[in-house]
């Protein structure tokens, strides 16, 4: 069984940071992508990062130069490093893992960006 437990999430002032982790259960043969989602209030689930099994990397428009994805394999861990944090990151943050073609979901965790 698959599992990915999120962590990280909690209220941060604007411009402050965030790390978020995403630890994931089982091997890591067969993964394609991890990724991480955010849904706010009201908005679809939309794609914020995600870091695929050869290495490359995709950032929505509205986080580059702001987030970064990373991965530590020895720890079946994929993080997501937030800075400059606005008002408009505000939204429940879910980690995807696609493993041999299935798309697995973390319960989510959240991150409120608020002065």
């Amino acid at each position: 069984q698959v599992q990915l437990v999120e962590s990280g999430g909690g209220l941060v002032q604007p411009g402050g940071s965030l790390r978020l982790s995403c630890a994931a259960s089982g091997s890591l043969f067969s993964i394609y992508y991890t990724g991480w989602y955010r849904q706010a209030p009201g908005k679809q689930r939309e794609l914020v990062a995600v870091i695929i099994r050869g290495g490359s990397i995709n950032y929505a428009d509205s986080v580059k130069g702001r987030f970064t994805i990373s991965r530590d394999d020895a720890k079946n861990t994929v993080y997501l490093q937030m800075n400059s944090l606005k008002t408009e990151d505000t939204a429940v943050y879910y980690c995807n893992q696609n493993r041999g073609g299935t798309n697995y979901w973390g319960q989510g965790t959240q991150v409120t960006v608020s002065s």
